[in-house]
C-alpha cells in the first residue's frame, strides 16, 4: 500500500509530512495527532508565547492551508491505540483500522509528574502544550506568588517570564546548582546571579514534600519542614519519551524507541523520529536520546528521504538553546565526559563561552550571547578538532583559527 501514516502531529511529524511531499512522494500521507492543534513549535511555549508576545498562529510549523494544498490529511483529536505489524495497520480509538505501507512514529514525550500530597490541587501546572500555556497564562498576574519546581531550561525560562510580568517568583531545585544536568559550574553560577539580580528567590539543594491547600494550592511544603506561600506552581522536572505504543507492538525500547542511522526501527516498515527515539550518533560516538527541535526536524527529513528511496543517514551535532531575560544560551555538542573546561570572555560582560574538552578535543560549547563561538564550535565538534590550549581562553582569537589537528 502506497500510504504513509504518521502517529503524532508535532514538529517532527509536520516536517516528515512536508519532506515527503517536497520529494514528490505520490501516495497518501496521513497525520494522526491527539491534540486539537496542527503541528506547532514547542520552544516558544515557555518564552514569548507564555509572555503573550506571540499569537498561537505564529507557533504553527506550517499554515493550515499547507496541508490541504499538499494533500496531507491531518486528523486531530485522534489517538492511536495499537500497531498491528502483521497486517501493517493501526487501530484508532473508537475501533477504526487504517492500513499503511510505511509508518512513522512521532509520538514525542510527556512531562514527568509529581505524585506528592496535594499535587492535584488547582493552580499546579505543567508546561508541554498550547493548552497548558493558555491555562497557566490566565493566572500570571502581577503580585501573585509563583513557585517553580525544577531549575532546568523550562523552569528557568518560565521563572524569567513570570518575573518580567511582575510576579514574586521562587525556584526550588534539588541539585546544588541550576541546569546542573547540562552546563558546568561557571555557567550555572552566571545564571544563578542573573536570576537573583532580577529578584528570583533560588532555593538550591532543596527538596519538596508536597503541596498545601483546600481546593487550590496555597503553599509548597519543603522537605525540611518549611513552607513557601504559593498562588501558582509550575512543575518542570523533565520529560519522558512516549514509547508505550511501540513497546506494545514488540519494537525494541531502550530509553526511547531504538532506531538505526536511517531512523528505522527493528521493523523495516516502521520509522521513529524526534524526542521518542534512541539513535546512534557517530559524531558523539554512542547512542543517545535527544530532546531537541533540531534533532526532531533532521530525523524527520532522514526518515522521509529513506521512505522516498533516497538513502540518507542521520549525522548531526546536537544543539540546543534557551532564552532567559535578554540572554541567549546556545549549546552545541554534549558535554558529558569532559575532563577540562575553558572560559572565553568575562561572564560579567554577559557575553562569553565555555568550552568542554576531552583529552584536548572539543566536545561541546555553551555560548552565552556569543553566537560566533557557537557557530564555529559546532563545526569544530563535528570534525573532532583538537585546539591549541594556549589560545583557547583568548576571546580575541577566533575559534576557527586555533585548530591544531583533527
Amino acid at each position: 500500500m502506497n500510504r504513509v501514516l504518521i502517529a503524532g502531529a508535532g514538529h517532527a511529524a509536520g516536517q516528515a509530512a512536508a519532506t515527503l511531499r517536497q520529494k514528490k512522494f505520490g501516495g497518501e500521507v496521513i497525520l494522526l495527532g491527539e491534540e486539537p492543534y496542527f503541528p506547532y513549535q514547542r520552544p516558544p511555549l515557555s518564552k514569548k508565547f507564555l509572555a503573550g508576545e506571540l499569537p498561537a498562529e505564529r507557533l504553527y510549523f506550517k499554515p493550515e492551508s499547507f496541508y490541504s494544498d499538499s494533500e496531507i490529511e491531518v486528523r486531530l483529536n485522534t489517538k492511536v491505540e495499537q500497531i498491528n505489524r502483521g497486517d501493517r495497520s493501526l487501530t484508532l480509538a473508537g475501533g477504526e483500522i487504517l492500513s499503511y505501507g510505511r509508518l512513522i512514529l512521532a509520538t514525542g514525550a510527556r512531562v514527568r509528574r509529581l505524585a506528592l500530597p496535594g499535587s492535584q490541587l488547582r493552580g499546579i501546572h505543567y508546561l508541554r502544550s498550547i493548552t497548558d500555556v493558555k491555562n497557566m497564562r490566565e493566572e500570571l498576574v502581577a503580585g501573585q506568588r509563583m513557585v517553580v519546581i525544577g531549575a532546568g531550561y523550562i523552569g528557568l525560562e518560565v521563572a524569567a517570564v513570570a518575573c518580567q510580568l511582575g510576579l514574586d517568583v521562587s525556584v526550588v531545585e534539588m541539585e546544588d546548582r541550576v541546569m546542573s544536568r547540562v552546563v558546568s559550574k561557571p555557567v550555572s553560577a552566571f545564571y544563578e546571579k542573573e536570576h537573583r539580580r532580577h529578584g528570583v528567590n533560588l532555593l538550591l539543594s532543596t527538596a519538596i514534600g508536597g503541596f498545601a491547600g483546600d481546593d487550590r494550592v496555597s503553599a509548597v511544603n519543603l522537605a525540611n519542614g518549611a513552607q513557601l506561600p504559593a498562588d501558582i506552581v509550575l512543575i518542570g522536572i523533565g520529560i519522558e519519551p512516549n514509547v508505550e505504543l511501540a513497546a506494545s507492538a514488540g519494537l525494541e525500547i531502550d530509553n526511547g524507541i531504538v532506531v538505526d542511522d536511517k531512523c528505522r526501527t527493528m521493523d523495516e516498515n516502521i520509522y521513529a523520529i524526534g524526542d521518542c527515539t534512541n539513535h546512534p550518533n557517530d559524531i558523539i560516538g554512542r547512542r543517545i536520546r535527544l530532546e531537541s527541535v533540531h534533532n526532531a526536524l533532521e530525523q524527520a527529513k532522514t526518515a522521509a528521504l529513506n521512505i522516498c528511496g533516497e538513502e540518507s543517514t542521520y549525522h548531526q551535532v546536537p544543539w540546543f538553546w534557551s532564552d532567559q531575560y535578554d540572554i541567549k544560551l546556545q549549546i552545541a555538542g554534549l558535554s558529558q565526559g569532559y575532563d577540562d573546561i575553558v572560559l572565553r570572555g568575562d561572564p560579567d560582560s554577559r557575553s562569553f563561552s565555555c568550552l568542554y574538552l576531552e583529552r584536548g578535543r572539543l566536545i561541546a560549547v555553551d555560548a552565552i550571547n556569543c553566537p560566533k563561538d557557537f557557530v564555529q564550535a559546532k563545526s569544530l565538534i563535528a570534525s573532532h578538532a583538537i585546539l591549541n590550549a594556549d589560545l583557547l581562553g583568548d576571546a580575541e582569537v577566533a575559534l576557527k583559527d586555533i585548530q591544531t589537528q583533527s
